[in-house]
């Protein structure tokens, strides 16, 4: 029996962080291996798929650069950091059977496609999960906001951010045992409490756009097909 999703076409956000599974650093396989099996999953249930990887498993531009390097250059390294990772995530989904394109916002043709909005349409509409690179091409703009505006680029009815936690907190749940956890949030309250899901840009991107973020946990098995049915645990703020 086919699964009915509350949504046709969907962005997902992971952090750089989710493909260290345990390891200090980098990408650990077996976790992208995981992340793909999900995403591959409700894939076959003809759900079309953008991603979106952040590049802090390898180079965080905003500490690199309180470090001495250029805060421009050192945003670029954390560009290329995400191909990187876009391309270990193609690779795990590819393993799994599901045709994947990677595309840059900046271009680098010799190992991914460039991004062009007409095309990545096209790619989705083809059943390919697109996989979007290089955060928004420019320095000072952080990967949650190429995340929200590619969603916004590719006509998505959902923006999904898998995190370590399962939705959003009033407070951090690892060091408050009492944190209360919300089930729907407005975009006014999550800017004006600064409740830090993702930067203040992409959240009012989202908000301007009428595109409602998902906060849900990446650690739960069967958790991002879940959420996508309107089962799992999660916070939704629109």
């Amino acid at each position: 029996m086919e699964t009915s999703y509350q949504y046709n076409r969907v962005l997902l956000k992971l952090s750089g962080e989710a493909l260290m599974g345990s390891q200090a650093y980098g990408i650990d396989v077996s976790m992208t291996d995981r992340i793909a099996k999900e995403v591959a999953n409700a894939h076959s249930n003809n759900l079309q798929i953008g991603l979106v990887i952040g590049g802090g498993n390898i180079f965080r531009g905003l500490s690199a650069s309180a470090g001495g390097i250029e805060r421009s250059t050192a945003d670029y390294m954390g560009m290329l950091a995400t191909v990187m990772n876009a391309l270990a995530m193609q690779s795990a989904l590819e393993r799994q059977g599901v045709d994947t394109r990677v595309m840059s916002a900046i271009p680098m043709t010799t190992v991914c496609e460039p991004y062009i909005r007409r095309r990545a349409v096209r790619h989705m509409e083809k059943g390919r999960v697109v996989i979007f690179a290089a955060g928004t091409g420019n320095p000072y703009f952080t990967t949650d906001t190429a995340a929200a505006l590619r969603a916004a680029e590719m006509n998505c009815q959902a923006l999904l951010k898998g995190t370590q936690v399962d939705g959003v907190y009033d407070s951090d749940p690892k060091n408050n045992p009492d944190a209360k956890r919300y089930d729907t949030l407005s975009y006014q309250k999550v800017l004006s409490d600064d409740l830090r899901v993702m930067d203040s840009a992409a959240i009012a991107l989202m908000r301007d756009n009428k595109i409602p973020i998902i906060v849900f946990s990446l650690h739960e098995e069967g958790g991002f097909d879940e959420v996508m049915q309107g089962k799992g645990t999660c916070t939704t703020i629109s």
